[in-house]
């Protein structure tokens, strides 16, 4: 305590431009801080101020140290005043952007419990499989499952997320359970296309990512359209945990190929980058991880 009251006091005499005006300011007499200042040159080895009765003035060493105690000192400000937002209460309102799958899934259904915790905010969902422009549609909170690249934004991990292989015990019974990813050739394989073109699926292989192009007779751009087809028994579809989590649990879906699964594209809650985030992003972000990690929750 002595060491920061040192650096406050000097800060504050320099501010004010005398001992005296700094003492009157604090209600002690000038002696002590002139005390406190003879404490900080002593123990720096180093002369801050030239003091006369009629002026200060800072040293070389002085005006550099000025600059490195005003710093250290508004962070210090700005921690304590991150501290006591934590207490406060949300309020205002949050504009969410999540996929169309994913939010309808795992988003919406979760709004009306953190709502109901947080009453004085509204919340616009906005659902579509684009890449927003988080800074420039001013999207406080934008899902996203995919590395991040943007330096501009922060992101923040909501859950683990892999993807797999998954069919039907109808189609598995009918047609066998691949065993390898070149098993894959001789099976029905429900791709997604976009924009024309057909997406592979990504494997690791000999300790390195493999992507395999596959085929099949039905092809679709809506993932949603392709977990129906699964669950169906109509192929094999390569989706995403938070999609088919609840039917592998279930049994409804099988996953085949586990161990060829290759690292997946995690959750991330991403928005711009700010000095000290808005307690409503915050407490939303904070309520989405809390729920994810739940035992089970991407089985029930």
């Amino acid at each position: 305590m002595a060491k920061f009251k040192e650096i406050s006091t000097f800060v504050e005499v320099v501010a004010r431009g005398s001992l005296s005006a700094a003492a009157r300011a604090e209600g002690i007499a000038p002696a002590m801080i002139g005390r406190r200042l003879d404490a900080l040159e002593a123990r720096l080895g180093v002369k801050l101020l030239q003091r006369t009765t009629r002026r200060l003035a800072l040293t070389d060493e002085g005006a550099a140290f000025l600059e490195d105690c005003q710093r250290i000192l508004a962070e210090l400000e700005e921690a304590e005043s991150a501290v006591s937002a934590r207490s406060a209460h949300a309020r205002g309102h949050l504009l969410v952007s999540a996929p169309a799958g994913f939010g309808r899934q795992h988003v919406a259904p979760l709004l009306p419990s953190f709502l109901a915790e947080h009453r004085d905010l509204t919340v616009n969902l906005n659902l579509n499989d684009r890449l927003v422009d988080v800074i420039g549609e001013g999207v406080d909170v934008a899902i996203r499952i995919a590395s991040l690249g943007d330096s501009s934004l922060v992101g923040v991990k909501l859950a683990d997320n892999h993807r797999v292989v998954v069919a039907a015990p109808s189609y598995l019974k009918r047609h066998g359970t691949p065993q390898t990813p070149a098993d894959l050739a001789r099976h029905n394989c429900l791709a997604i296309s976009s924009e024309g073109s057909q997406r592979g699926w990504t494997f690791r292989e000999g300790g390195k990512a493999v992507t395999l192009k596959v085929a099949g007779n039905m092809v679709c751009n809506d993932g949603t359209v392709l977990h129906e087809w699964a669950l169906a028994g109509k192929g094999l579809a390569w989706r995403s945990m938070w999609e088919v989590g609840a039917q592998i649990g279930t049994g409804e879906l099988v996953s085949v190929l586990d161990d060829f699964a290759a690292p997946g594209n995690d959750i991330y809650a991403v928005f711009a980058q700010r000095r000290h985030l808005p307690l409503r992003i915050r407490a939303f972000v904070d309520f989405l991880r809390a729920a994810y990690a739940q035992p089970d929750y991407w089985r029930s």
